[in-house]
This record gives structure tokens, sequence and C-alpha cells, in this order.
């Protein structure tokens, strides 16, 4: 337990983010935004208080991608866990409340923000929102360049996305461990969990680029590739997601079972590792979607200049290696792809 007042403050944050989703006109949901990154400000407060922030820019960066998004790794305490993952957070809710976010992306990223600070303060679910005391909202904050914010944006959804990782691939590692020990419904509990964060992967990455395109391509897309890196940077440097992959190869060690075999014996199981498997094959389409929006048909800054494909045919190709993989785990399989790459495996 990190103290009462954390305690207290990590169940308001949780459950301002949990009544996001019900505002649907846009000027309720920028005050619901604002007393949710007044919340989270609030319990920033209460853990600063117990020990302060470390000093990530004093931490060696193990890669190019992880100086670029500033992240870093380390040894630390539940509670400076908790306080930095609280301050992402934070810094995400105080730019959502100008990003032109959309209602369904909003409430998945404000889900998996929820599940993060409960996560990472160990906090259970509050009770009602009656019991929420009432927050004085302030206003927004004076105008800052739109260049800077659209900049600033790109890291911060960025850091949202690697928290989400995290945090998922703590999720399945937890259920793997409970099925392995035979408990059951605690590997229920928790594979609902990392569904809430990979839901929250695609929100997280278009959270992020709510920025015109043209300033992507413009202004910062050239800032990932050399000359103003030494390497490209691309996704296979998050050791977040690899992170996750890894957990999620586990997982599917100890459960290999076809959903059908699954289901028979156990049904509650196979409907939680097929939400988890769909959330992931989703992940990968809105990625190639997403990429497209904002590079259209150009290539990866991270793909060799004499490769076949364009950023956006890469990344179909990963869909569908991912959905040919869960074809038989899942209820509605997409065995079109499974039997097109079994094809192509054998030719």
């Amino acid at each position: 337990m990190l103290g009462t007042r954390v305690d207290a403050e990590a169940k308001r944050t949780a459950r301002v983010l949990g009544g996001l989703a019900t505002h649907a006109r846009p000027v309720e949901r920028t005050v619901a935004l604002r007393q949710a990154a007044l919340a989270a400000g609030e319990l920033v407060a209460a853990l600063s208080a117990l020990a302060p922030a470390v000093a990530g820019e004093g931490l060696p960066a193990e890669s190019i991608s992880q100086s670029f998004f500033r992240v870093r790794e380390g040894e630390l305490s539940d509670q400076q866990a908790a306080l930095h993952g609280v301050l992402v957070v934070h810094r995400g809710l105080e730019d959502l409340c100008e990003a032109p976010l959309s209602g369904a992306d909003l409430a998945l990223e404000a889900a998996g923000m929820r599940q993060s600070v409960l996560d990472l303060t160990g906090a259970a679910p509050g009770d009602g929102p009656d019991s929420v005391p009432p927050v004085v909202v302030p206003g927004p904050a004076a105008g800052e360049s739109l260049e800077n914010v659209w900049s600033a944006r790109w890291l911060i959804g960025h850091q949202v996305h690697v928290l989400f990782n995290v945090c998922a691939a703590v999720a399945v590692a937890d259920a793997t461990r409970h099925l392995r020990h035979g408990d059951g419904d605690a590997a229920l509990l928790r594979l609902a969990d990392a569904t809430v964060y990979v839901r929250g992967f695609p929100a997280a990455m278009t959270h992020a680029s709510t920025v015109p395109a043209d300033y992507y391509m413009t202004a910062i897309r050239h800032t990932m590739a050399p000359p103003s890196v030494d390497v490209p940077l691309s996704g296979r440097q998050h050791r977040g997601y690899k992170l996750f992959r890894a957990a999620m190869k586990d997982l599917l060690s100890v459960v290999p079972d076809s959903y059908e075999q699954l289901a028979a014996r156990a049904p509650e199981l196979a409907e939680a590792r097929g939400a988890l498997l769909e959330a992931d094959i989703v992940d990968g389409e809105r990625h190639v979607t997403l990429a497209y929006s904002m590079v259209h048909l150009h290539r990866s800054i991270a793909q060799k200049p004499e490769g076949p494909d364009n950023a956006v045919a890469e990344l179909r190709h990963m869909r569908h290696r991912r959905a040919a993989r869960y074809a038989s785990l899942i209820r509605f399989g997409d065995h079109y792809i499974a039997d097109a790459v079994a094809g192509l495996r054998h030719s």
C-alpha cells in the first residue's frame, strides 16, 4: 500500500477516467478531461510527497528510440513506478484537453489510463461517483504555438503507448503465471486487464498522430532518420513492445489449444483469450490505416532502399501474419489469410 492519500486520489482519478466515455458533447467532454487531468495532478502530488521523481534525463538511453521519445529504463520502487506512470497519464490527459481525438478512441485511451492508475497504485476500483468530492476545474492554459503543441503531442502520445505496452506485458505475464499455477479466476481478471491496454494501443497512437499530416511529413518525420539521428527509428526498437510480444508468445505456449478445444473445457478462458487476440489483430489493422493517413504510399524511414514494399504494405503483411497465427485460436478467425500464409510457406 502506498498510503491512504494515494489510495484515495487513485480511486478518484480512476473514477473520473471511467466516466469520460459518457460525455458525448464536446464541451462536456472537455470539462471532464480537465477534471480528469486535475485529479491525476493531485495523484501526482500525493505520490511526490512520498519521494520525488527520478531525473530520467540522467539515465542512459538504451536505444535511439528511447532518446527521441524521452523514455528510460531503470529499477524503481513501487512508489517511483506509480509516480512516473501517473506522470505519463497526467501529461496525456492535459494534451487530450485540446487534441481532436474521436470519442471512441478517447474512451479506449481513458480506459487504459484508468487501468494503469489502478495497477500502478494497487488501488481497488472506487465505489460510486457520488463519493467523489467536487473538483474545481481550471480553464485552458494560455496559448502556445501550434507547432510546439503538435511536436509535444507526438512524444506524449507515444509515451502513453509505451506505458500501455509495459502494463499489458505485465498483465499478460501475470495471467500466464496464474494459468501455470492453476488459478483460472485470477488469470481471467488479468487477461481482461491486458485487453483494456491492447485496445488502448491504437488509441494512444492515434492520439500521438492528431497532428496535421503535412506537419508530420515536413517537421517531424525527418527528425527520426539520419542525419538527425544515427539510425532510423523503428517500432522494433521499442523494448516495451518487445516485452509485450514475448509475453503473448509465452501465454500461447501455455494455452495453445484451438478455440473449439479450449471452449469445450474452459469457455470463459477461451472468450478471454479470444478478446485479447482480437484486440491485438485490430491494433495491427489500425496501424495500417493510421500509417496510410500520415505517410500515404511513402516508404518507411526504416526500410532498406532495395526492399519491395512501402510502409503500409509492410504493416499489412505484419497484420496478415498475426491474423494467420491467431486464426484457429479465436472464434471468428481469418482463415482465408491463414490458408494463404500457409500456402506461401509451402510453396
